[in-house]
């Protein structure tokens, strides 16, 4: 796997990934469970988007410093950018999931945070190795591309066809093993996991709904990684990107929450990337679309769907 990043770069991500997590989780203890306010989401928000472009102006600078071409910079940061904005657009679908998640198990405002902070924590594990992955079996079979786009378009579809219709969990097939394979209580138990009941350790409600946050997102990562890999192929950029993207998750969650109604079109326009993004899969060998194209298509979808969204949000 080939990547235009040099080393010294990786080993800042990674240090700032580690040092960014610790910030959190020292802040979130400290604070302790309470309920998010909309100014504290905006302000964190507004900071996890600051920090991705700083880090991309960094990428700039190092692959200039490295290549000595502003050109080769300027494509690369944008390819940065738009892989950046393609995974924040797929994760306002996988919030609204997170919502239903957290409405049907009435999780409690104040025990959210820490949910959504470990669901974090999980899905950059395992994202990073999904990414490498990836990048190698691309590497290594360029026809798996075309596999890729045809499942990007069908999830499209699917995604369109599905939007607009009222979500249930209680058919779930994940929800339904984990019940099958963890005794579970009827009442939370605090921030616990695990609860004792009649002389018996069980999991509590919050423990299933760690469970399903993460499987949640293993699902979401197997639409949103391929995107990206229409993108560049880059590893480096690949997983950067969606990294800084899921950091700024959990502000997002909670800005979202607040205003769900006004974004209730949003999923028509995902369909519409999903099927713009696979479709430029498929077509990558017969001509390619430029990253500055697909950020001003992505950009265009997006900001029609959210006009759209606010003429027509209910009790508007």
């Amino acid at each position: 796997m080939e990547t235009i990043a040099p080393l010294w770069l990786w080993i800042v991500f990674v240090v700032f990934v580690i040092a960014a997590l610790f910030v959190d989780f020292v802040v979130l203890k400290k604070q302790g469970a309470h309920e998010v306010t909309i100014k504290e989401a905006v302000n964190w928000s507004l900071v996890w988007v600051g920090l991705s472009f700083v880090f991309n102006a960094l990428f700039w600078w190092a692959v200039k410093d490295s290549t000595g071409s502003t050109a080769v910079a300027n494509e690369k940061s944008l390819e940065f950018l738009t892989g950046y904005l393609i995974e924040k657009s797929l994760a306002v679908d996988n919030i609204f999931v997170f919502l239903l998640i957290f409405t049907y198990f009435a999780v409690p405002s104040a025990f959210q945070k820490r949910v959504l902070m470990i669901g974090i924590i999980g899905a950059i594990f395992l994202r990073s190795i999904m990414i490498l992955l990836g990048g190698w079996l691309l590497s290594e079979f360029h026809w798996i591309l075309y596999l890729f786009g045809a499942f990007l378009i069908l999830t499209g579809v699917k995604m369109w066809w599905a939007a607009g219709k009222e979500e249930s969990l209680e058919d779930n097939p994940a929800l339904r093993l984990l019940r099958k394979v963890l005794p579970v209580s009827q009442h939370y138990d605090g921030e616990k996991f695990w609860t004792v009941e009649n002389g018996r350790k069980i999991a509590t409600p919050l423990l299933m709904v760690i469970c399903l946050v993460g499987l949640t997102d293993v699902i979401f990562a197997v639409d949103s990684i391929p995107a990206i890999f229409a993108i560049t192929k880059d590893p480096f950029i690949v997983l950067t990107s969606n990294v800084f993207a899921i950091l700024g998750l959990r502000a997002m969650f909670f800005l979202l929450q607040a205003a769900a109604s006004r974004f209730h079109l949003l999923n028509y326009g995902l369909a519409v990337i999903l099927v713009f993004i696979g479709s430029k899969m498929m077509l990558i060998d017969v001509f390619k679309i430029p990253v500055s194209v697909s950020l001003g298509v992505v950009l265009g979808i997006l900001a029609i769907t959210m006009v759209w969204s606010s003429k027509t949000a209910p009790n508007t």
